[in-house]
């Protein structure tokens, strides 16, 4: 019966730690590239997300993954194993995604008003180009 148990937890957790997948290699340059040029948005704690892991389904509940949450929750004591870096990785995709967001809405901007110089012909061509790369530049982190 102890080895049904433990072979339905492993499986559970495997199962689940597939849920709780990070960033990409390229989104952890640009989450590093972010926090370095100071732009990163922190919605949520990654080390919040982390410790709350240790609590039944907390670090998944965090993270806003509600159906990993009860899952983990179902199986705490064992989800310490994996929820905790759920909540970590849940944190971090929840700060990327929503510094992406802000970054584009503030592109959008500057684009739009440079847009409205152009149209009003308060820039020539040639200085609307180089201003928009030199915006395009400025937000690229890819």
């Amino acid at each position: 019966m102890n080895r049904k148990v433990l072979l339905s937890t492993l499986v559970a957790a495997s199962l689940l730690s597939g849920c709780a997948t990070g960033l990409n290699s390229i989104q952890k340059r640009e989450y590093e590239a972010f926090k370095h040029d100071g732009v990163l948005v922190k919605e949520k704690e990654p080390v919040v997300g982390a410790l709350l892991g240790i609590l039944p389904g907390g670090g998944s509940f965090y993270a806003g993954e509600a159906g990993l949450g009860l899952a983990n929750l179902m199986f705490w004591p064992m989800s310490v194993l994996w929820d905790p870096v759920s909540g970590y990785n849940g944190s971090v995709a929840i700060n990327y995604d929503i510094t992406k967001l802000k970054l584009r809405k503030e592109k959008e901007k500057e684009i739009n008003a440079l847009d409205e110089k152009l149209a009003l012909e308060q820039l020539t061509q040639k200085e609307y180009i180089l201003a928009k790369r030199e915006i395009e530049q400025k937000y690229s982190y890819e």
